[in-house]
């Protein structure tokens, strides 16, 4: 476990002095957030009552998903792991006394909470100063802070055991980059990275809601705003520990499978 922890701080390390990239990147979301929050408004100009959350709560979800992009987009991948195994170098991982799978876990969960540090503060900070209804709201209560901060964190597992599969695939392919399109359109559409969940037709959404994509930014969200009931919470949480523990054994599956069978060629 210690070796683990020592690639989880070396990375998180890493990523916290790229400062002046995570300057540029709260600039673009910043400004991404609230173009969002401008074309939102228009629809609920014309019908409010035709949507399932308030304004207030839509502009909340809409802010932390900025704050929080880093954890939550798929498209953030890092692309030296697919890298290496294109290129052959993941033989020299093979040679460490680590599970690679663990290995690239840790080292892709340091990375995105190194980026989201920099970056969710000062967006969250600016949103809370904007008037209303354009500022992100207080959370709809102290259990759904607790409850929002511990959903958080098995969304960001969720999505990085999901990330995992495009890097476990890529052993079994020539190019990883057909995959990494499709896993990363599909999470951007079923978790709510494009539409929040709740906007969907009712048949649509229970049956996405289901899926493990809604299991990632989706869940904690919207429990910050409310728009969750207490069964619905229930039922959000354990669907994401499932969702965490099949995805993570699928990929270890899939890595030991591909260092049974991975052949390196050249010299």
């Amino acid at each position: 476990m210690k070796k683990y922890l020592s690639f989880f701080r070396l990375r998180f390390t890493m990523g916290l002095q790229y400062r002046a990239a995570a300057l540029a990147g709260v600039v673009t979301q910043f400004f991404w957030g609230f173009m969002e929050i401008m074309i939102f408004q228009a629809f609920y100009r014309a019908d409010a009552a035709a949507f399932p959350m308030s304004f207030p709560a839509t502009v909340s979800y809409l802010w932390l998903q900025q704050a929080f992009l880093a954890f939550f987009a798929a498209w953030m991948m890092e692309n030296e792991i697919t890298a290496s195994i294109v290129s052959g170098d993941v033989a020299y991982e093979l040679c460490r006394p680590v599970s690679i799978y663990n290995m690239w876990f840790s080292r892709s969960i340091a990375t995105r909470l190194s980026r989201a540090v920099l970056r969710c503060f000062p967006i969250l900070i600016a949103a809370g100063f904007l008037p209303s209804p354009y500022g992100i709201e207080p959370p709809a209560g102290p259990v759904h802070f607790l409850l929002f901060l511990v959903t958080l964190m098995l969304g960001l597992a969720v999505t990085v055991s999901f990330c995992m599969l495009v890097y476990v695939i890529s052993f079994f392919t020539i190019s990883a980059e057909g995959v990494r399109i499709v896993f990363v359109s599909s999470v951007e559409f079923f978790s709510g990275g494009i539409i929040p969940l709740p906007f969907f037709p009712d048949k649509i959404r229970t049956a996405i809601e289901l899926l493990p994509f809604a299991s990632m930014q989706n869940v904690a969200l919207r429990i910050y705003s409310g728009s969750m009931t207490v069964p619905q919470m229930r039922k959000a949480v354990l669907l994401q520990l499932f969702w965490l523990a099949v995805l993570v054994w699928l990929g270890k599956r899939l890595c030991a499978r591909a260092e049974r069978r991975i052949t390196v060629q050249g010299g």
